[in-house]
């Protein structure tokens, strides 16, 4: 009874150790693959980090370029204002230049129409003075 009873307590021993042996193979695998799951995580992370890491660099890169673009055309939109601050200025001079010569050329015709005038009548007063001097005569 006692021989049976440790027979049957060993093979019960030796399937419970196989179990125990099956389950720790188990385990040790589920822990292999938790750890290559782990690594191929890490692997990816970083990855992503060096993705994350030039994305940064680029927008940093292409915000510099804006920026710069920007100020090269704020310069090129400041130095046209002022061209054009210019000219609106020398065009008021020659506005006013243009006036004072429309001026005077209008006071010359003016001047030159009275001149003509009185010439006329210098010439009719001469005639005049001629026809009355030759019926004196």
């Amino acid at each position: 009874l006692i021989s049976s009873a440790t027979k049957s307590l060993r093979m019960e021993t030796e399937i419970l150790e196989k179990k125990l042996q099956d389950a720790q193979m188990k385990l040790a695998e589920k822990d292999g693959d938790k750890e290559k799951e782990i690594q191929s995580l890490k692997r990816l992370i970083s990855e992503l980090e060096f993705q994350l890491t030039m994305e940064k660099s680029n927008n940093e890169s292409f915000l510099d370029k804006l920026r710069k673009e920007i100020k090269h055309k704020s310069d090129e939109l400041e130095k046209l204002t002022q061209e054009r601050t210019q000219l609106i200025h020398n065009l008021s001079q020659v506005q006013e230049e243009n006036s004072l010569l429309q001026d005077t050329v209008r006071r010359e015709c003016e001047e030159r129409f009275e001149l003509t005038a009185a010439l006329g009548r210098a010439r009719e007063q001469v005639l005049e003075l001629r026809r009355l001097s030759g019926t004196l005569s």
